[in-house]
């Protein structure tokens, strides 16, 4: 029974793990959706009109640190969605371990305290991707 429980949770910090990459690649999808182009041409600008190329580059400026509030945002959004429901099917599963054999508590529980360390790891890894995507990037 332990080691059906361990493959169960187990598996559920693998779905974790792979909704938080998904929230990942999100947010860099996110933040690539910047047009290069578009500096080219603000650069372009420069030569000719350097007033408005100051309210272009502030105005491109605060577009690139939007990208990376909603890059960061949904990053962690979906990590945090994600563990939650790893954690909740983890505890029911548990719960139900605990319900049909009781002499098995203290095993149960160590192996749910186990898989729930591992799935909030990856949410904490959200958050600092999150963060180093705001302040890096």
């Amino acid at each position: 029974m332990k080691q059906r429980t361990l493959k169960k949770i187990a598996l559920y910090v693998l779905i974790a793990i792979f909704l938080a990459a998904a929230a990942f690649v999100t947010a860099g999808l996110v933040m690539n959706s910047q047009n290069a182009p578009s500096s080219v041409v603000a650069a372009a600008e420069e030569v000719t009109e350097p007033a408005a190329d100051d309210t272009q580059a502030a105005e491109t400026e605060d577009s690139a640190i939007g990208d990376k509030a909603i890059g960061a945002g949904i990053a962690v959004g979906l990590a945090a969605a994600a563990g939650a429901v790893g954690m909740g099917i983890a505890v029911a599963k548990s719960s139900e371990a605990t319900a049909r054999q009781p002499e098995a508590e203290g095993k149960i529980r160590s192996s749910l305290m186990l898989g729930l360390v591992f799935i909030e790891t990856a949410i904490i890894y959200a958050l600092i991707v999150a963060i180093l995507i705001i302040f890096v990037l």
